[in-house]
């Protein structure tokens, strides 16, 4: 990577908010290191290239020791200015009905990646009082996830943490941000299951370049806690600031209990 330009890494970037934040990082002069699972990773990056950055594709599924120990190793060397760890997976359903391997997915990618990657990342920060590492954190942070319970705790673990480093590291060079979104229009629900039949899947979401663009503004001056994207959004936020944690998981269920989604069209 060049030394004249600061550099970024952002995990999750094939698509979605991580994809949109790559090109807010590329727009202000950033070059980087973009990792994600999924072939869709070399033509995102591609992309970026051709705004004149340089940009290295680490593809890695980092629910799995071997693809964290892939992306730590291609950062060997290089200083990472900001690091913005945004990969993240979701599971939808009753949690009596899902499989515990995709519940354990979500808490390998979510938290345990987190976790390691975060350590030798902020480290490397703290020694020479300098950078910026952030978290894709969500108002889901702030509610109890009734058939989303997995998920919705990990992404409070998530806060949690980030809160916590963000205090710890205060008095260095070293900042820590959460940024939480709401609903944001990107393929996480088909993913998770939940696309066609929970009302939170087939209602109107978030744009992801909105959100990338006031996380970035919220990362790079170094805030410790946004919520990202529509006003809606931010209200959600607030709710979720205020209200009992009972009635929190009785609306979390309105939105993602299977069956609450909008009936398909019938074919004529």
């Amino acid at each position: 990577m060049t030394d004249t330009r600061p550099l970024a890494l952002i995990t999750g970037a094939s698509s979605g908010i991580g994809r949109q934040l790559a090109r807010q990082f590329v727009h202000h002069g950033y070059d980087l290191v973009v990792n994600a699972e999924d072939e869709a990773l070399e033509s995102a990056a591609q992309g970026l290239r051709e705004s004149g950055a340089e940009v290295r594709a680490v593809r890695a599924d980092l629910r799995t020791g071997e693809g964290r120990f892939l992306l730590l190793d291609a950062l060997d060397g290089l200083t990472v200015d900001v690091a913005v760890l945004n990969a993240g997976v979701g599971r939808g359903g009753a949690f009596v009905d899902t499989d515990l391997a995709d519940d354990q997915e979500v808490i390998d990618l979510n938290v345990t990646a987190t976790v390691r990657l975060a350590k030798p990342l902020l480290r490397a920060m703290v020694a020479r009082d300098a950078g910026r590492l952030a978290f894709t954190s969500s108002v889901a942070s702030t509610m109890p996830g009734s058939f989303q319970p997995v998920y919705n705790a990990s992404k409070s673990f998530v806060q949690s943490f980030a809160q916590a480093l963000a205090e710890e590291v205060k008095d260095t060079g070293v900042t820590v941000t959460a940024f939480m979104p709401g609903p944001t229009d990107t393929d996480f629900f088909d993913r998770a299951g939940m696309a066609d039949d929970t009302r939170m899947g087939t209602m109107q979401k978030d744009d992801p370049a909105q959100v990338a663009e006031q996380a970035f503004e919220a990362i790079t001056t170094g805030e410790t806690k946004a919520v990202t994207g529509s006003l809606k959004a931010k209200a959600q936020g607030l709710a979720g600031k205020v209200l009992p944690d009972g009635v929190k998981a009785a609306a979390h269920r309105r939105l993602a209990e299977p069956g609450t989604g909008k009936a398909p069209e019938q074919p004529s």
